[in-house]
């Protein structure tokens, strides 16, 4: 055995399967005495990264749980690690995740030797211990890429998403709510839209591809209800989304163009709701209020509810007006309700095979009455048609 392996041995013996401070020193310790171990502990940690593949996770995943359960300077260590490690071809959303890391990267933390070698063991302490998590798809051809059979280049984002970006992006900077919930009402419509336009092209030119998966993080606090609306968001969408709560993210299933609108509109609608919420927060607090968890759980899953049936009511509506556009036009085209009706089942089917077994929850900490009052009126505030008030 080399000098450096034993170096790296007697660390890792020390520190990694200990929970304990001083373990930690003395394996930090070993590694900053021995500057000839650093190839092999970035190889070791290389190692660690690939056995999270393995695993089923993903770079944004491994990233997500690091930023999650550990520090900031971890965070770029490990981005580094995955930058590394990643040398096979990958797949579309997987290559997608890497470019993001690539972009985000800063380089690696200025610090002396001993607390560099303290934040990699603790970071390799995390890596050693995930747990292993449903496959979605893989760089090392192990299993097919199950967002675009065959793999191949991501295709270019088309103008209808470029379109909804810029909608949504318009709804998170107004200053007038009532603006930014018509913007997302229209990005919705459009979502809804584009997702037909793709199923009857699929059905038209029978391309076999079948539903994929992504991991959308949900973050304390009161990720209840933030699991409550990216569900909602899915369900509107013609996906569907799993909550694991102990690792604070959910999967959601579906066709591609339904899984990038998903990530699109959740991440928008959560970005309005947080400002929705201190607003309301805020006039409060002005009234001399001070239960302010108790306001913002509510508030938030009242959001959610609302939302979801908005967005829901959205989507039929674009469906029956695609519908009868096609009657009228008696094109040569595919009848829209089966091919949404077949698309339905087979995310049902990927969900059933990825996650056999699943549970409900219900939402919890709603009681905070003007909390809900104040998130369902948010949610409301872009309807023009009359609808009944959302009971507290």
């Amino acid at each position: 055995m080399s000098t450096t392996s034993s170096t790296v041995d007697r660390a890792f013996e020390a520190a990694l399967y200990a929970e304990s401070d001083a373990a930690l020193d003395t394996g930090a310790s070993l590694l900053a005495a021995d500057p000839s171990a650093d190839t092999e502990l970035a190889r070791r940690g290389r190692e660690f990264v690939a056995t999270a593949w393995r695993r089923g996770w993903q770079p944004a995943d491994v990233v997500r749980i690091v930023r999650r359960e550990l520090d900031d300077p971890h965070v770029p260590l490990v981005s580094r690690l995955i930058l590394d490690e990643n040398r096979q071809p990958p797949t579309p959303r997987w290559a997608a995740q890497l470019d993001e890391l690539r972009t985000a990267d800063d380089g690696l933390p200025r610090t002396d030797r001993f607390s560099y070698a303290t934040a990699v063991l603790e970071l390799y302490r995390l890596l050693l211990r995930l747990p292993a998590i449903e496959p979605l798809d893989r760089p090392d051809g192990d299993r097919a890429d199950v967002h675009r059979p065959g793999g191949g280049a991501p295709r270019q984002e088309s103008r209808m998403l470029t379109r909804i970006r810029g909608l949504l992006a318009k709804a998170e900077a107004t200053g007038f709510p009532e603006e930014a919930e018509a913007l997302s009402a229209k990005a919705q419509e459009l979502m809804a839209r584009h997702s037909i336009d793709e199923a009857l092209l699929a059905a038209r030119t029978g391309d076999p591809n079948t539903p994929g998966a992504c991991r959308i993080g949900v973050d304390s606090p009161y990720e209840t209800a933030k699991a409550v609306l990216l569900d909602a968001v899915a369900g509107a969408n013609r996906c569907q989304a799993v909550w694991n709560e102990s690792l604070g993210f959910s999967t959601v299933v579906g066709f591609e163009p339904d899984l990038e609108a998903v990530e699109l509109l959740y991440t928008s609608l959560l970005v309005q709701a947080t400002t929705a919420m201190t607003k309301a927060e805020a006039a409060q607090r002005a009234g001399g209020r001070k239960r302010t968890k108790t306001f913002r759980q509510s508030f938030l899953a009242a959001y959610a509810h609302r939302t979801g049936d908005r967005l829901a009511a959205v989507a039929r509506e674009q469906a029956a007006a695609e519908e009868q556009r096609d009657q009228r036009d008696q094109r040569d085209e595919p009848d829209l309700l089966p091919v949404l009706a077949a698309r339905d089942v087979a995310v049902s089917e990927q969900v059933t095979r990825l996650f056999p077994e699943t549970v409900t929850t219900r939402v919890r900490g709603v009681s905070d009455a003007a909390g809900w009052r104040e998130g369902a009126a948010a949610a409301d505030r872009a309807q023009v048609r009359a609808r009944p008030p959302l009971n507290s």
